[in-house]
């Protein structure tokens, strides 16, 4: 069409044109359609008027634009260089006929089969790895929290006497962290002084010695190792461990006590045993500790037959448990050696009165020429002087048959006046 064609000539040769091309009349042919949908466009620029006159001047820039293209090709001088490169010649103009509803749709794109790559092994294996790394973390991590609670709740059962529920909790927190060095210990303390099970409380301080690196818990788990040891009626190991123990911490009364009972009553070496008590006496302030301490050096201190050191620890621990029937009777052993056999007479008799009912043979034994010459005024004055304690304790004997573990004392200012003479 002309381009000064009118509206009604554009909409006649519209017409023809959608009769002749319309796809019904040949058969649904995609060519047909294709040439269709050109004539329904072309008529949507050209049928309305503003539409028109924009594809007017449109047509005209570019008639502009080629025009000029056109003229400055033909008076270019083909030999003019434009900076040192000859100018190359003008393109031809190409064109081609818009593509077809063939060639744009309905084209079946190849399955490719896939294949994997190192690359995507690699890539696959990485996030494999990082899922489980991830997950690892996240189990570590809760295995943590749950053992640190755990051992919390451990701790408060154990501060207040609850000795069941306390093991219950380090068990779990073992359970967790098998190499939790402070729930072992606790475990083992538990095991060997309340249940008494030396044999587990054993084993829980050795796996503890092998993770503890603090030197005050390494120490303290070489003494209890050796307080085990030693109720095993294993002196040797007893000794090696107590002995680890002072190498790490001197200070250590415990293992002091320890060391110096395996040497008092196992090896009979009473010097080194004196030189242990005294170095824990040096060290510890514990009412219990002491008591024992000065109780194993008097014993010690009898057996070399220093009597007066002997009887001078004797009275510190009898100010420290003044009701200790024991005492009085080692105090009596040593007057009996001494050869003041009334003063010894009278301990017995005041151990009996405690309830240490083994100085009652003793002093049957003993005693019985004294109390036949004693007269009825003196006797009625020592009954009336030692009449002074009621309900005696019943104490739990120790390793010797003449000795009980006691639990520490003051130095009474003259330890003859706690000699009453029968």
């Amino acid at each position: 069409m002309p381009t000064t064609a009118s509206a009604s000539e554009i909409k006649l040769a519209y017409k023809k044109l959608a009769i002749r091309y319309h796809p019904d009349k040949h058969g649904g042919n995609t060519l047909y359609e294709d040439l269709f949908k050109a004539v329904a466009a072309a008529y949507h620029v050209l049928g309305e008027p503003k539409r028109r006159a924009q594809y007017d001047y449109q047509l005209q820039a570019a008639a502009r634009r080629a025009e000029e293209q056109r003229r400055q090709q033909q008076y270019r001088n083909q030999t003019q260089h434009l900076y040192g490169v000859p100018m190359p010649p003008p393109a031809p103009l190409r064109t081609r006929r818009p593509a077809g509803a063939a060639e744009r749709y309905y084209q079946r794109i190849p399955r490719k089969k896939v294949k994997f790559t190192r690359r995507d092994y690699w890539v696959i294996g990485a996030l494999l790895l990082g899922l489980i790394l991830f997950i690892l973390s996240v189990k570590v991590t809760i295995d943590h929290v749950t053992a640190v609670s755990n051992y919390d709740d451990g701790i408060e059962a154990y501060a207040h006497g609850e000795w069941s529920a306390a093991h219950s909790f380090f068990t779990e927190t073992l359970y967790l962290k098998p190499q939790h060095a402070r729930a072992l210990q606790r475990r083992g303390e538990i095991l060997q002084l309340i249940y008494h099970e030396y044999g587990n409380a054993r084993h829980d301080y050795r796996v503890a010695l092998e993770v503890a690196s603090e030197v005050p818990q390494r120490a303290m788990l070489w003494w209890r190792l050796g307080q085990c040891q030693a109720a095993l009626q294993q002196p040797d190991s007893a000794q090696w461990a107590f002995t680890q123990a002072l190498a790490l911490d001197s200070t250590l009364a415990g293992a002091r006590l320890g060391r110096g009972e395996d040497l008092l009553f196992e090896q009979r070496r009473y010097a080194g045993a004196i030189q242990d008590f005294s170095a824990g006496l040096r060290h510890t302030k514990k009412p219990k500790l002491v008591t024992r301490l000065l109780l194993f050096r008097g014993l010690a201190q009898y057996k070399l037959k220093d009597f007066g050191a002997a009887r001078a620890d004797y009275w510190q621990v009898l100010t420290l448990t003044p009701r200790s029937g024991q005492v009085y009777f080692l105090l009596g052993r040593v007057a009996q050696q001494e050869g003041a056999l009334s003063d010894a007479c009278e301990f017995f008799r005041r151990a009996v009165v405690q309830g240490y009912t083994f100085a009652e043979t003793i002093r049957q034994a003993t005693c019985t020429s004294v109390d036949s010459a004693a007269t009825k005024p003196v006797r009625r004055r020592k009954r009336a002087t030692i009449t002074l304690v009621q309900n005696p304790d019943t104490l739990s004997p120790l390793k010797s048959a003449n000795v009980q573990r006691l639990p520490a004392p003051r130095i009474p200012a003259d330890p003859e006046d706690h000699i009453v003479a029968p």
